[in-house]
């Protein structure tokens, strides 16, 4: 089975938690459907990405990263490659990459825990938007972040406590993996 057909597989079958994030998994299976290529940085006027937000084991406190490109508070998070077997794979390798935290696991099951579109840095005026699918992934107690060169900076922050610049969905992402992780048994 490919990637694509993966990705598109998961979305499908993914449980939206309210209507609007119903409406966007709607959408990014309608896009997956039009587009072959879309689960490829080379897709446009969208593509599909892969990101996490990475929680201490408490999930107190989120990992965040400043962005080099956008220069703004971000999870860690980007495209999905062939080396991926799946769209949480590829947030989980991002999330190892750009934290340096090896130990990394997902939480939820592994399962998206919400979607966003947003525009899309990589390539202006070619690619419009990055189509999403956001994952929790929890560090090891302790664990130290060693940041990559895509960033200027990365720090735990408790969640209360969202630093600025910061992305404009980040705090509604932290809303929903705390409300996700909460309800997990």
């Amino acid at each position: 089975m490919t990637l694509h057909r993966r990705a598109r597989d998961l979305l499908a079958s993914w449980t939206a938690p309210n209507p609007e994030q119903e409406r966007l998994r709607a959408d990014f299976v309608a896009f997956l459907d039009e587009y072959p290529d879309g689960v490829t940085r080379e897709c446009a006027p969208a593509h599909l990405t892969a990101s996490a937000l990475v929680v201490d084991p408490g999930a107190r406190r989120v990992l965040l990263v400043l962005h080099g490109k956008v220069r703004r508070w971000l999870q860690p998070g980007g495209h999905l490659e062939a080396v991926d077997a799946s769209a949480a794979e590829a947030a989980l390798r991002e999330a190892r990459e750009e934290t340096g935290i090896a130990e990394l696991t997902l939480a939820a099951h592994g399962l998206p825990v919400r979607l966003d579109r947003h525009a899309a840095p990589c390539r202006p005026g070619v690619v419009d938007h990055h189509l999403d699918v956001q994952f929790v992934a929890v560090a090891p107690s302790g664990a130290i972040p060693v940041i990559d060169h895509e960033s200027l900076d990365g720090r735990w922050f408790d969640h209360d406590d969202l630093p600025e610049p910061i992305g404009a969905d980040i705090a509604d992402f932290v809303a929903a993996a705390r409300a996700r992780l909460a309800a997990a048994p």
